[in-house]
């Protein structure tokens, strides 16, 4: 059976995350690769299974989000991907491009580096096209306090204190690569970008260093405390977590690109 990777778009809003639940797709708590898997099942009598590089939560967004699927029988990659855009609509997902894969080829498990975006508008009026899209605070946030904030964060460490409460990873041990926040310019505001690199991440993991950050760019957390709660392996030293909206998968490596030309 040949093997097909995927690069998928797609908005969380109207999701109960990447993961299909218990119920199937009929339920009433739809999933981005149920919506997947029924678009394939259109195409090829096994009903195949897709599997994710990443299990994004209900309300996260992809853009760059990876997934395989084992078919019966060969396909053209823009006639397999033009027709699973035909057979997803009107759903708010999208396959930008398919590829044939080896057989070893495994989405989660070959993955050797996760990338997300999060996105925080600072601006006092409500966001009206970015809506569902990003976080909204109404006040200024310090930059340069978030930056020292995040250094805290990078190289291997215990997040306990950045974890959810029902994260399933064996271990809290991760690494993190990269933490860049940038500002940019938005009319009435400032939008911040978090971008966070590792080769894996833990349940909310994410969500939680921003949150973490958000309270340092306010002036509520000198940027120290980061580093002090990281030490602390205890969720309760966390600060909120940041709502999912603002959360996208952007990018997963491999170590070969398996859509280069």
């Amino acid at each position: 059976m040949p093997r097909y990777a995927f690069i998928i778009e797609y908005s969380g809003a109207p999701f109960h995350g990447w993961q299909r639940q218990s119920g199937g797709q009929a339920g009433s708590q739809p999933s981005v690769q149920g919506a997947l898997e029924l678009a394939l099942a259109a195409l090829d009598p096994s009903t195949p299974t897709v599997t994710g590089a990443g299990r994004t939560d209900a309300g996260v967004h992809a853009t760059g989000q990876v997934a395989h699927a084992d078919l019966t029988r060969a396909w053209d990659t823009f006639r397999l991907t033009s027709a699973l855009n035909w057979h997803l609509s009107p759903a708010p997902v999208a396959v930008l491009q398919s590829a044939l894969v080896a057989d070893d080829f495994h989405a989660r498990f070959s993955a050797m580096e996760r990338r997300y975006l999060f996105r925080v508008q600072s601006r006092r009026a409500p966001e009206v096209l970015d809506k569902g899209a990003v976080w909204r605070v109404p006040f200024d946030l310090d930059l340069a306090a978030m930056q020292a904030g995040a250094a805290h964060l990078i190289g291997t460490h215990d997040f306990t204190t950045f974890r959810s409460s029902i994260c399933q990873a064996k271990s809290p041990v991760k690494s993190i690569d990269e933490i860049a926040i940038t500002k940019v310019p938005i009319i009435g505001g400032t939008e911040f970008q978090f971008s966070l690199r590792a080769r894996s991440f833990l349940h909310n993991q994410v969500r939680s260093i921003v949150g973490t950050l958000e309270r340092v760019g306010a002036g509520a957390w000198p940027p120290d405390q980061v580093g002090a709660a990281l030490r602390a392996a205890n969720r309760a030293a966390c600060g909120p977590v940041a709502p999912p909206q603002g959360l996208y998968l952007t990018g997963v490596g491999y170590p070969l690109d398996p859509f280069a030309p």
